[in-house]
């Protein structure tokens, strides 16, 4: 016999399956001994009150033993000799456009700028080591994307649970934990994701699609309004319709674009700095508790929002003990980033904090400072097209704004990867931190008047936010916390226009703009989802004829 039932417990009492038999024999009078196996379907902690609970929805196998698996496996066949696809970027758009176009008996060609997902660790040590950043393998390009290297949190707000399902189930799959499928917040971890990734890629090769890594889509082959392949910089060039999820930060994609015609517009992203607070403080004050966490909970997450002046100031992939990481993609930038390891045991906790801004905030750069003032006026000269920057219609407006504050960053940063810094109460009255705190930072922070060189419609309103949050939550607001700089890769600046129902651009055929990248989703899963929608569209797209 299958029973499920709804429970809230301890967290002692959720901590291991025996003592959960335990209370569930005491509490609906069963017999644990015919209790033969016990599956968690569901788990969240409630930490409204000063007592935490655990919610569950479990599953008895009363007297029987469950057959089944605990995920939901997909089915992958040989796909030699079928329709060729061409795949650009192996993030989590493109593999889940991979591995759906495997089901639907369509044949991937996966091209990735960057390395593999282990060669990537060396070159981003080196960031952290020898303050270089190589253009091609960083945080954001290579195998598995920016999620491979920067926490790997699973959390969507999606409301299509059926796609988000089977995002999850895929990932369990090739290597996941299964807790994934259980909890409100499902997280693989830094340290965990890259060997799953790699099964992912060993998936589209054994079922004969290919992988090409350090091979750079540099241009789109358009024949007759339709987008026919890619020529690459190995010389390759790769034939059929092209499914193109480069990510957020494939800058010289959205200029390729923009030059060549190809329609995109200007989207709001949010800009600010990653705030990190000793892990042990925000469990104190999440969990209610002078000791912290204790024995038997996580460490602590937390989520804020503000409205501040007509504009959304909220934390951002939050990562309780985790670490704020180097995340530039070249040379004379710095843009930082968090991530946390699948114990999320560091004794630091951090988020990004950021605000809202929309193409509309950027038409009148007299609010920028004198510095962004000039690199803007730099960008703007070399846009080869209207340059119309300063009336915010050109549709790189806000990626250069990213470049523009990213590269005063690098500047504030003595031109290395040390990230300027400021406590958070002393960013607050406009004063300069004299020392910092322990940070996880590992390449270093300097201490920097943040409130003086960022614009003023970002500082003005993150220290409004901050003064709210304070209120809210006692002890958040606190100099124990330091803002690291900057924060801009939060979503795609540009959105690459294609059509609702078709998924192909606009005014091109032949080309799925897919993802993060495309201004399209905003997270692994949800660009999972959207990778297999793209490969969906491809489907009808060829068996239509092509037209």
């Amino acid at each position: 016999m299958i029973q499920e039932f709804q429970l809230r417990v301890l967290p002692e009492q959720a901590a291991n399956e025996q003592s959960l038999k335990q209370f569930i024999g005491r509490d609906k009078g069963l017999d644990i001994r015919t209790i033969h196996a016990l599956r968690i379907l569901k788990r969240s902690i409630d930490a409204r009150q000063r007592t935490i609970y655990v919610n569950l929805k479990v599953r008895l196998y009363i007297n029987e033993i469950p057959e089944e698996e605990e995920f939901t496996r997909t089915i992958y066949n040989k796909v030699e000799g079928k329709p060729q696809v061409i795949v650009v970027g192996a993030g989590p758009g493109g593999l889940f456009a991979a591995l759906r176009l495997i089901e639907l008996g369509l044949r991937p060609v996966v091209v990735e700028r960057g390395k593999n997902v282990r060669d990537r660790k060396i070159d981003i040590a080196r960031i952290s080591r020898e303050h270089k950043v190589d253009s091609e393998s960083n945080y954001s390009f290579g195998e598995g994307g920016a999620g491979a290297y920067s926490d790997g949190k699973l959390y969507t707000r999606s409301k299509k649970r059926g796609n988000v399902d089977k995002i999850l189930n895929v990932f369990c799959q090739h290597g996941a934990s299964t807790s994934i499928l259980v909890d409100a917040h499902p997280h693989i971890g830094t340290d965990k994701l890259p060997r799953v990734i790699e099964n992912m890629r060993n998936t589209i090769i054994e079922c004969g699609g290919e992988v090409h890594f350090e091979t750079r889509m540099d241009s789109l082959i358009i024949e007759k309004n339709k987008i026919t392949g890619i020529e690459t910089n190995t010389g390759k060039t790769f034939k059929g319709p092209v499914i193109l999820a480069t990510g957020h930060s494939a800058r010289d994609v959205y200029q390729w674009l923009y030059d060549n015609g190809i329609e995109i517009e200007a989207k709001g992203i949010a800009v600010g700095v990653r705030l990190e607070h000793p892990s042990m403080l925000i469990d104190q004050i999440q969990y209610h508790n002078k000791n912290g966490r204790g024995k038997y909970l996580p460490a602590a997450e937390y989520s804020f929002v503000a409205q501040v002046e007509g504009r959304g100031v909220y934390s951002f992939c939050m990562c309780p003990g985790g670490f704020v990481v180097p995340a530039a993609s070249g040379p004379q930038q710095i843009v930082v980033n968090g991530m946390s390891p699948s114990n999320r045991g560091s004794k630091w906790s951090n988020s990004g904090m950021v605000v809202e801004i929309r193409p509309e905030d950027l038409a009148d750069n007299s609010l920028f400072t004198e510095e962004l003032k000039a690199k803007s006026e730099e960008l703007k000269a070399a846009d080869r097209k209207n340059g119309q920057w300063d009336t915010g219609h050109c549709p790189l407006t806000m990626m250069y704004f990213q470049e523009a504050l990213e590269a005063s960053c690098w500047q504030q940063g003595n031109m290395r990867q040390t990230a300027p810094s400021q406590r958070m109460v002393d960013f607050t009255r406009r004063k300069l931190s004299y020392d910092l705190p322990d940070s996880s930072y590992s390449p270093g922070l300097v201490s920097s008047p943040l409130h003086f060189w960022m614009p003023a419609f970002i500082t003005d309103r993150l220290s409004k936010g901050f003064q709210q949050f304070g209120k809210s939550s006692h002890g958040f607001l606190t100099n124990e916390a330091v803002m690291i700089g900057v924060e801009t890769r939060t979503s795609a600046p540009i959105r690459i226009l294609r059509d609702s129902e078709t998924l192909q651009h606009v005014t091109v055929n032949g080309l799925f703009p897919c993802g993060e990248g495309a201004g399209y989703a905003g997270g692994i899963v949800s660009a999972g989802i959207d990778g297999e929608r793209c490969a969906e569209a491809v489907a009808a797209y060829l068996g239509a004829g092509a037209d």
